[in-house]
């Protein structure tokens, strides 16, 4: 068994994890009504970015793999890692208040549960992601909300003069930040996906948009019988394809290059949009699907992978996600309400919503 199949097995079920969440959401709403509103909101704030820098801090340092092999003093850390032995402690203490780390009896500081997740040899890591939400550029565009909030558009591309992707292609370390965040973040959403949807009655599936190849790897170690098509643009297609045939599933996949705007393979019984129609407004991500649905013959279905948005107050990390890609890509997240009618102009018909144990979501689409 892989370390993936026994992840999807870990996976708790939706209504225990929606539980889990409405329960911190209650707290967290408890809390802001226990306090006058100038505390509330400067606690919040202060918690968000001193909370985010001091823990990017950690994973810059890889504090949490210094830690693996036990407790360790400031002083022993600080040496390990080349850091000032009092700044350390500074910075160690904290990040108890953060539950990352605790402090012993003896002076000495060891990881808790939280901060396995900041090792980079744990296979739930989220040190890639958080490299990325903290890094100084990202940090520098979300101060710039407001600016995309009067216009609509963009404040990266308002400030560059091309799209996200664009600049990527010219930003080779903020490149290398933003794909290892990715592969991070569909290594997380990835067995909640798989625990929540059977994809051993699909032939083929036709991964659009899908890098590297480890989703489309995940889903074909857990449909034995289903080959798999990975498609992207022109220039990722050595990494997709080193990857599956290291997986062993090279027999069972194939890789093809190409710009979704243009075209995508025919053949497919399922087609996988994942986090790809939130990149972009609803002009091109129709465009989008307009090509998956000419492809698309009778009787295949598509999956739209994304954070779909509740209605009302209550909380969803969605909604700050939305704003992240207004900021960055122009693009938007969306409600069911949303993506019904943007299917329904091109094509689908919306047949399933279902949920997962993480954030996103699996609409289920068929054509009409």
């Amino acid at each position: 068994m892989t370390l993936s199949d026994r992840a999807v097995r870990r996976v708790p079920p939706v209504w225990l994890a929606r539980s889990v969440e409405a329960v911190r959401n209650g707290l967290r709403k408890a809390t802001l009504k226990s306090v006058p509103p100038p505390v509330g909101i400067l606690d919040a704030t202060m918690g968000s970015v001193a909370g985010a820098q001091t823990i990017y801090a950690a994973a810059q340092l890889g504090i949490a793999d210094t830690l693996a092999d036990g407790p360790l003093t400031a002083e022993a850390i600080a040496a390990r890692i080349g850091t000032h032995p009092g700044a350390t402690e500074r910075l160690l203490r904290a990040l108890t208040m953060q539950s990352v780390f605790t402090r012993r009896r003896d002076g000495t500081y060891q990881l808790t549960a939280t901060a396995q997740a900041l090792r980079s040899d744990s296979p739930m890591s989220v040190r890639p992601l958080l490299l990325m939400l903290s890094h100084p550029l990202y940090w520098e565009h979300w101060g710039r909300l407001a600016e995309s909030v009067r216009t609509g558009d963009s404040s990266l591309q308002a400030a560059y003069g091309m799209p996200l992707f664009e600049c990527l292609e010219h930003e080779s370390d903020v490149a290398q930040v933003f794909n290892d965040a990715m592969t991070n973040t569909s290594a997380l959403v990835t067995p909640p996906l798989l625990a929540a949807y059977d994809f051993t009655d699909a032939g083929t599936v036709v991964d659009i948009g899908g890098g590297n190849g480890r989703l489309l790897s995940a889903i074909l170690r857990a449909a034995p019988l289903t080959r798999g098509v990975l498609f992207d643009l022109a220039g990722t297609e050595t990494e997709g394809r080193a990857h599956l045939r290291a997986e062993g599933l090279g027999d069972r996949s194939e890789v093809r290059t190409g710009s979704f705007f243009d075209t995508v393979p025919h053949g497919g019984d399922v087609y996988v949009l994942k986090h790809i129609l939130h990149d972009w407004d609803d002009a091109d991500a129709g465009r989008i699907l307009g090509r998956v649905r000419a492809a698309m013959a009778p009787g295949a279905r598509l999956l739209v992978i994304e954070a779909v948005l509740p209605a009302g107050n209550r909380p969803h990390l969605g909604k700050f996600l939305d704003l992240d890609m207004l900021i960055f890509a122009g693009g938007r997240e969306r409600t069911a309400a949303e993506y019904e009618k943007l299917l329904g102009t091109h094509g689908f018909r919306l047949n399933r919503l279902i949920p997962t144990a993480s954030h996103v979501s699996i609409i289920e689409a068929v054509g009409c």
